[in-house]
């Protein structure tokens, strides 16, 4: 039944405690539903994960462009919105569906996972800003599904000490449960939602800074940028669906701090020959020099 113990996968408790009391009384035995749920509504087709990579394809290239457009424009003081707003003049340049965001978040700004740059919170972006962007979109036809990435950058030569050394934790922290993802296919073992946020947080915890991560690992892609299937999450729940063959995750760890934030975020297709990332990886702080 559409039944999560303890509520542990909301998205799939839905039946009422009556009914489930009632059904007990009969000497049934109730499990959930949530693996069934997942592997009848949730797979992709071959198109669909073209749509995507295509998606993920035109977003690495439109945040370059937004931090090619964040140093040509220093001099007239840009603000987080101003930049917001050119990345859905991109958006629809490249046939990508609007929706909400994108985040850009500035210093401290970055420090909140979702930030929402308006006219009224804005910051303008100067010399020695760090800069995160988090953007999402799918192609704008039917049964596209959606990608969604997060990069960053630095204004000027050399980025601050602290600042490198929380995004090579944060990149760390996302290749690590990339191979374990890897290795778990190889070995033939089936991998639950929790076990890769577990993978990723053991990571972050071990370099001093656990307590700044504090949102899950990961969501499941698909017609909505938060999808219904699986998610990498030991923290806001407790998943126990299975990674399988057809379904695709953001892997988005974080580490936010009081003066700012780093998240390095890729999405992942699990396929029939093993886990595939589809998405840039990115490998070093993009330097924004004007």
């Amino acid at each position: 039944m559409e039944y999560s113990p303890n509520g542990e996968i909301p998205r799939v408790s839905k039946v009422d405690s009556g009914t489930l009391e009632l059904v007990r009384s009969l000497g049934v035995k109730i499990v959930t539903s949530a693996n069934i749920i997942q592997n009848s509504t949730q797979l992709w087709t071959d198109k669909q994960l073209e749509s995507h990579i295509i998606a993920g394809n035109k977003l690495t290239s439109i945040v370059q462009q937004a931090f090619n457009y964040i140093g040509e424009t220093l001099e007239s003081k840009p603000t987080e919105y101003d930049i917001s707003r050119f990345i859905q003049s991109q958006f629809v340049d490249k046939n990508l569906a609007l929706s909400d965001g994108p985040v850009v978040a500035v210093n401290a700004h970055s420090s909140d996972p979702h930030f929402d740059p308006k006219p009224d919170n804005s910051h303008v972006i100067k010399s020695g800003d760090w800069i995160l962007i988090d953007l999402w979109s799918r192609l704008k036809s039917k049964n596209s599904m959606f990608a969604d990435i997060t990069w960053l950058a630095y204004v000027g030569e050399k980025i601050p000490n602290q600042h490198q050394k929380v995004f090579e934790v944060v990149i760390g922290a996302r290749d690590v449960a990339v191979s374990y993802l890897e290795n778990a296919f190889i070995n033939g073992n089936l991998v639950q939602g929790w076990q890769v946020d577990q993978v990723s947080r053991n990571y972050i915890n071990k370099s001093g800074y656990g307590i700044y991560f504090n949102h899950r690992l990961g969501h499941s892609l698909g017609r909505e940028v938060h999808g219904n299937a699986v998610n990498l999450d030991s923290w806001e729940t407790h998943d126990t669906r299975y990674l399988v063959p057809g379904i695709a995750v953001t892997i988005e760890p974080g580490i936010y701090l009081p003066d700012f934030g780093a998240r390095s975020e890729i999405n992942l297709y699990m396929s029939d020959e093993g886990p595939k990332v589809t998405t840039k990886k990115q490998e070093s702080v993009v330097l924004i020099n004007h």
